[in-house]
């Protein structure tokens, strides 16, 4: 269903960027409160061992801990999205810059988190920053040399693949959705991880072109693909900025 993007690098005007600033920063907030929450309630059910009848409090305990734990498992999942310098998106703007150029890139606006559109089509893009060994063979991913962080601190890394073709199936939907004039449009996908530093990557036996962000540039440039017709393009970029709102109004504003 996703086909790579192969886009000329001849664009002349800066990509434009277009954030939910008020998303982050709400669930930069939930992250942080769900993540000292969590930790109080384990504290909490940790300590009610030494307190009263245990047969008494042992209910109170195990409940304590199961929601000190569920917090702190949201309250990592947000930090790692909205909470961690440099955040994805950021990231994601700088490995973009250089190449996105003539574009629009989209961050936690559209149903998927990230979205670049290009005058040849639009890529969404899948932002994983887990770190540890990483290996792909036939879209069957591992994730090894994690130790104790598996279980406390990091999510795993789950089916990369499989979230980058429900991205573009819910970016086709969109499309069908809001601009049903178009008939057809290209959808690419990408898979980005975004930890600066990490080098243990073996992504060759992905079906989706994956990578550490300091290949993008050098990836995007490699390709080449027709411009689309104007009216789809223009038609695209309207349907993503009624949903980007006030947000892109002043962006566009800013750029001009």
């Amino acid at each position: 269903m996703t086909q790579l993007l192969n886009d000329p690098i001849t664009q002349l005007h800066p990509m434009i960027i277009i954030r939910d600033d008020k998303k982050i920063a709400r669930y930069r907030t939930i992250g942080q409160v769900a993540s000292f929450t969590g930790m109080g309630a384990l504290i909490v059910g940790m300590a009610l061992i030494f307190v009263g009848d245990p047969q008494t409090v042992f209910y109170w305990q195990l409940a304590a801990l199961l929601v000190g734990w569920m917090l702190s498992q949201v309250g990592i999942y947000l930090a790692q999205r909205y909470v961690r310098q440099p955040r994805p998106d950021q990231v994601l703007d700088e490995a973009l810059e250089k190449v996105g150029r003539d574009g629009r890139i989209y961050h936690y606006i559209l149903p998927t988190p990230h979205v670049l559109l290009l005058p040849s089509g639009i890529i969404v893009i899948v932002a994983k920053y887990q770190g540890g060994q990483i290996t792909v063979q036939d879209d069957k991913w591992k994730q090894t040399g994690m130790g104790l962080r598996r279980f406390f601190g990091q999510e795993g890394i789950g089916n990369p693949t499989r979230e980058a073709e429900n991205s573009v199936a819910a970016i086709a939907h969109f499309l069908q959705k809001n601009a049903p004039q178009i008939e057809e449009v290209p959808i690419g996908a990408l898979i980005v991880f975004t930890t600066k530093g990490i080098k243990d990557l073996d992504l060759k036996g992905s079906s989706i072109p994956a990578m550490h962000y300091t290949k993008v540039k050098g990836f995007l440039k490699q390709q080449s693909r027709a411009k689309l017709p104007a009216a789809d393009y223009e038609a695209i970029r309207a349907a993503f900025d009624q949903k980007a709102g006030p947000l892109a109004e002043g962006v566009e504003l800013a750029s001009s």
